[in-house]
């Protein structure tokens, strides 16, 4: 991203925290219109190129059609839904009537966004309104630069809301790190849990940065449980050029886009990769339902946490030769009981390939530290079968702010090197990696790094109880054993007291429900 962008960003955003801190609204109240602004005004300037376009061909103004605009590859917008339209409407005009009659027209004429953009200008102080569109008219932005000023509010608005934002916003960094490792160059991509649908647009991004066509290179499916969210998501692969089936679906109990087909030892997977940032710890999943689903047929874990349903629903989803990457608990890798039966069997199966250990503070919901998952179900039958590569990232960041951190352009490059070199594939160095690759791994091929990284065969896992905690295997350097003992341990104490409290909310739930109707009884 060049400094003229991150400039722009922050200018943006600037004048729109302001704008907001004087409405009185929530964080919620104020994202979805100001999105549905940067959106608009995206449609706008892809509709004056198409304009250029048509007129380049000869096609008069009076003689151009839906059609026409959609061929270019377009939305088609109605005179009155254009961004130019509005910004030429008076001071004392009702903007949020002709903005949300804007977002209509938007739909009327583009099926595939029905029932998507937001419609609640109406909320918005008529002032504000104004000093939005102010705000957005001189943006003079090409290609997928409007993509990223709306992922950099998405993600703004996310810290904004805390908790409920962490539902539909993944990190631009963890993404980054998963889709680099997963290589996503062409195929049928599924996020089951895709929340504002960032893992579509960072494989898109990186099919770009290969120079390859992320339209015609890729195939986007997800299914997401909270209608706003698909909104979210639909309007962002919209503003970075991509279209895709999402869903809204409960995940645990619906599979919509036939994930997994078959039976028994004919079970397949539909997808050559998944992606996802599924919530952790999960308790209340009703477990009879899903009995003959054969998305579980590694078994159903008998604690009441969902986390090993999640890790086996990306695992079926796989075709033959498919990839996943995916966020889960610390705690999901050294879990015990049938949990660890699962996990037994997935080792054992083969498709288990890389584990990634990242830091605390890279997520804005919760401060713990996370575990990156990795499945690639083709080296079942290459050299790497009865091997895991297990890599602990959490000495590697940079502290954004003072509770946020992130990987930099070249940490995540030279982690992702680290996988590229394992599978005996050549690193790459555009983000500036070079230098640490040079000082890790001297003769340009893989090496166990102690410290950093360790491929472990599956003997060496049966002996630490079949684990896929990185702290196991990659040993120590440069920090005391004592000092990171205690790291750890506290750490695995604040998720285990994380999960008691989630657990706790349920049952106290479960126990006012039943008090309720025990009165209602009498």
């Amino acid at each position: 991203m060049t400094s003229d962008l991150v400039a722009v960003e922050n200018r943006l955003w600037a004048a729109a925290d302001q704008l907001w801190a004087n409405t009185g609204l929530k964080p919620s109240e104020f994202s979805t219109p100001v999105l549905g602004l940067i959106f608009l005004r995206y449609a706008d300037t892809r509709y004056a190129e198409a304009d250029a376009a048509l007129a380049a061909k000869g096609i008069a103004p009076q003689d151009r059609e839906p059609m026409d605009y959609q061929a270019e590859g377009v939305l088609y917008l109605h005179e009155e839904a254009r961004f130019s339209y509005l910004q030429s409407l008076t001071e004392g005009a009702n903007l949020g009537h002709f903005i949300t009659n804007a977002m209509i027209m938007v739909e009327e004429y583009n099926p595939e966004l029905r029932g998507v953009l937001p419609r609640g200008y109406n909320a918005l102080p008529n002032a504000t309104l104004v000093e939005l569109l102010r705000l957005l008219a001189p943006l003079d932005l090409q290609g997928d630069a409007f993509g990223k000023v709306y992922e950099y509010f998405l993600g703004n608005f996310a810290l904004k809301e805390g908790q409920k934002g962490g539902v539909f916003y993944t990190p631009s960094s963890i993404v980054r790190l998963i889709v680099e490792i997963i290589q996503p160059f062409h195929g049928r991509i599924f996020d089951p849990a895709c929340g504002s649908g960032g893992m579509f647009v960072q494989s898109a991004e990186f099919v770009r940065r290969h120079r390859r066509n992320a339209t015609t290179e890729l195939t986007v499916f997800g299914t997401e449980k909270a209608a706003d969210t698909v909104k979210l998501a639909k309007m962002n692969l919209a503003v970075h050029g991509l279209s895709g089936d999402i869903r809204e679906s409960n995940t645990y109990y619906e599979d919509p886009h036939k994930a997994v087909s078959g039976r028994g030892a004919n079970i397949s997977g539909r997808f050559d990769f998944v992606m996802a940032n599924p919530p952790f710890n999960v308790s209340g999943v009703d477990k009879d339902r899903l009995k003959d689903d054969a998305r579980f047929a590694l078994g159903l874990p008998s604690t009441d946490n969902a986390n090993y349903l999640w890790i086996q629903l990306f695992h079926a989803a796989l075709n033959d030769s498919g990839r996943a990457g995916f966020v889960m608990a610390n705690s999901a890798g050294d879990a015990r009981g049938s949990e660890l039966e699962i996990r037994k069997k997935l080792i054992q199966g083969g498709a288990v390939d890389v584990i990634v250990s990242v830091g605390s503070n890279f997520f804005y919901t919760v401060t713990l530290p996370c575990t990156l998952w990795f499945f690639d179900k083709s080296k079942r039958s290459g050299p790497r079968a009865d091997r895991v590569l297990f890599i602990d990232a959490r000495p590697w960041f940079t502290q954004v702010t003072r509770a946020i951190r992130e990987f930099t352009p070249e940490q995540l490059e030279f982690l992702a090197n680290i996988v590229r070199l394992y599978r005996g594939e050549a690193p790459e160095t555009d983000a500036g990696s070079a230098a640490l690759l040079a000082e890790k791994f001297p003769d340009g091929r893989y090496r166990d790094v102690a410290g950093l990284c360790k491929a472990a065969t599956l003997a060496e896992i049966e002996v630490q109880g079949w684990s896929l905690n990185p702290g196991r295997y990659v040993g120590v350097e440069h920090r005391a054993p004592h000092i990171l003992k205690f790291k750890e341990r506290l750490e695995e104490l604040q998720e285990e007291l994380e999960v008691l409290n989630a657990e706790a909310a349920g049952l106290e739930s479960t126990i006012a429900e039943n008090v309720s109707s025990i009165l209602e009884a009498v």
